[in-house]
């Protein structure tokens, strides 16, 4: 059973198709690639994945079940989660406590335990300090967890988004361009930690890129968008070396 499967997916706005008839196949434990210009639907299909908006035609299976039209944290519970091209932190919230956040939808006290601090309030409160803790410790960014998260260098806050993305437990991560403003020494930094968290957490990846050299060397599988259509997919490989593909939407000669 695939980990992804999306069937005839389709989005108009205002009677524009941003997204028409998308199809995908991703399996367990796979590193994809999706990839095209500017404003070919990448970021609107993460946005239907992950329940930002509703598909007007088609579905979405998570490991066999049907999550289409589903609530964005229903989505994420089921096992999606995403980091965003614009870096989105709590910014004025401490490294340690970012991670936490991700960890609340799976740490659940009531109200009045949180304000009367009670034992059970307490435990929780550790166990999520450990956890978090641990997910730090895989970027390294265990002793900056009481800094405020904006006083993080940029190539350290990418890391920290994908340490509260994991903090949920997701089957399957979607990192969308999460190269951008990335100096080459941080670029090659990332695709390391990218192959890590995919054996590390045993974990699915979908990852939007315009960093040819990233995607290339990281994913096994592409598909090529343009204008919300799949142009092609397949192997990495075989993608990057037709011809049409090449000339017209990834720049190359």
């Amino acid at each position: 059973m695939a980990m992804l499967e999306v069937k005839h997916l389709s989005v108009s706005f205002g009677g524009l198709k941003a997204v028409d008839d998308f199809n995908m196949t991703i399996e367990g434990g796979e590193l994809y690639g999706l990839i095209g210009p500017n404003g070919a639907g990448k970021t609107t299909i993460f946005n239907l994945l992950t329940g930002v908006y509703k598909p007007t035609e088609g579905s979405i299976f998570l490991d066999g079940k049907n999550i289409t039209g589903m609530k964005t944290t229903a989505i994420n519970k089921a096992g999606i989660a995403r980091t965003f091209q614009n870096i989105r932190l709590f910014r004025q919230l401490s490294v340690l406590d970012n991670v936490k956040a991700g960890l609340h939808n799976r740490y659940a006290y009531s109200t009045l335990s949180g304000i009367f601090r009670t034992g059970r309030y307490r435990e929780m409160e550790k166990a999520m300090d450990e956890e978090a803790m641990r997910l730090l410790k895989v970027f390294d960014l265990d002793s900056y967890a009481e800094y405020q998260a904006d006083n993080l260098p940029y190539g350290q806050q990418r890391e920290l988004e994908i340490a509260r993305a994991l903090a949920t437990r997701p089957k399957l991560l979607l990192l969308d361009e999460p190269a951008a403003g990335m100096n080459p020494n941080e670029t090659k930094a990332l695709m390391e930690t990218i192959r890590f968290v995919r054996d590390e957490f045993h974990m699915t990846i979908l990852l939007i890129e315009h960093d040819m050299k990233l995607v290339s060397g990281i994913c096994e599988k592409l598909t090529v968008l343009n204008f919300g259509h799949v142009l092609t997919a397949g192997l990495t490989e075989e993608v990057l070396n037709d011809p049409e593909v090449v000339k017209a939407y990834l720049g190359e000669e």
